[in-house]
């Protein structure tokens, strides 16, 4: 297993470093240029949804990504102290968001483009979101539907 643990202040500019350091250590699997676009796609939601709900813009926050990668999987973890989210259910319905600013498709992306894909959140507390995904296998959009 080869893992890797990032922490840095939770500021927009930020969310780049996270995106290249998790592709970074994605490309050693057998993932196709696609599949590391939809990985980056996902970690940059993530971070952001962090920097922006979680923490409401405080720069002087830290998020913490988490990547394992074994068995060409590579598994992420983003976590943040923040404010947490009071109905999680509801915050997963596409298109909702607290911001009015937002479209409110972050966690839409992390579902469709990642196979494992869970969010814990404690009110007060902060959040966590685990995302998931095997080299060779598609993210949920390209799963037929049974």
């Amino acid at each position: 297993m080869n893992k890797a643990v990032l922490e840095f202040s939770s500021r927009p500019e930020n969310v780049a470093f996270a995106r290249v350091a998790v592709a970074a250590l994605a490309a050693q699997l057998d993932f196709t240029l696609s599949d590391l676009d939809e990985i980056k796609v996902a970690v940059s939601e993530a971070v952001t949804n962090a920097i922006i709900h979680g923490y409401e813009n405080q720069p002087d926050r830290i998020v913490r990504v988490e990547i394992k990668i074994a068995e060409e999987y590579i598994g992420i973890e983003v976590i943040d102290h923040g404010k947490g989210i009071k109905d999680i259910n509801k915050a997963l319905e596409p298109a909702y968001s607290t911001d009015p600013e937002r479209m409110g498709l972050g966690f839409a992306f992390m579902q469709s483009f990642m196979e494992k894909f869970e969010v814990s959140s404690i009110p007060g507390k902060g959040t966590r979101v685990k995302m998931g995904r095997r080299a060779g296998t598609p993210g949920r959009q390209a799963v037929p539907e049974q």
